[in-house]
């Protein structure tokens, strides 16, 4: 498994049987810029979304026409993009798990809002925020938390999935900052490896993981604090 952080909550995951986009905001994205989008796109077979908000849906209506990748959302959200003239939905919502080929996805619980003003002024209304449980037959499961605070029920997670990888949110002001994404981690998961997302794409949200890297000091978890456009291989 290969996992590229794309800036903010971006992610490319490519496994023996899917290449997936999670949250594709990449355009006006300014932790993607330099990277080519041909590129990161390039052989994407599912793009898996966590939220309704511009930011985490980004790109995708382009990027789905163009590709004929698959799309998962929640119902709400998902309703809306094929209003849009997104052909493959796959929908779901909080609790549910849909079979994708290779691997399943989970829509777990995430403490946020999902609205999205659109570029008509309009204020849609885009079900629930969600985190994304991910199970790959013969690979590392996954937790993209979404956006959120920390919770309690963060420990039914871990119970019901044992996820060996965390996407984290630490930016703080729209999510958790990076001391309480660090307890969230250290107290509600067993995470093999965390990786920190959500941060210095914006002004007025942290720009660093150094947060969450301290908070994680003498965790068993391996903390991977990489840079947009790097990879790891796991």
């Amino acid at each position: 498994m290969k996992i590229t952080w794309l800036g903010h909550s971006a992610f490319r995951i490519e496994t023996g049987k899917a290449t997936i986009l999670l949250d594709p905001f990449l355009t006006h994205n300014a932790s993607f810029a330099g990277q080519n989008l041909k590129d990161v796109t390039a052989g994407v077979t599912h793009i898996l979304l966590t939220h309704g908000h511009g930011d985490h849906v980004g790109d995708t209506i382009a990027l789905a026409k163009e590709s004929g990748a698959v799309v998962l959302a929640n119902a709400d959200l998902a309703a809306w993009l094929g209003s849009k003239g997104i052909a493959k939905i796959e929908m779901g919502n909080t609790g549910g798990t849909v079979s994708l080929g290779g691997f399943s996805a989970t829509f777990t619980n995430a403490l946020h809002s999902s609205a999205q003003i659109t570029e008509d002024g309009v204020s849609h209304a885009l079900g629930n925020a969600n985190g994304l449980m991910l199970h790959f037959d013969d690979e590392a499961s996954i937790l993209a938390m979404g956006d959120t605070d920390i919770f309690s029920d963060m420990a039914l997670i871990n119970e019901l999935h044992q996820p060996d990888i965390g996407l984290v949110p630490v930016g703080d002001r729209f999510t958790m900052g990076g001391a309480v994404a660090a307890l969230a981690c250290q107290r509600y998961f067993n995470f093999k490896t965390a990786i920190p997302c959500h941060y210095g794409t914006f002004p007025i949200i942290d720009q660093t993981a150094e947060k969450f890297v301290s908070g994680m000091d003498g965790s068993k978890t391996d903390v991977k604090a990489i840079r947009p456009s790097e990879s790891l291989s796991l």
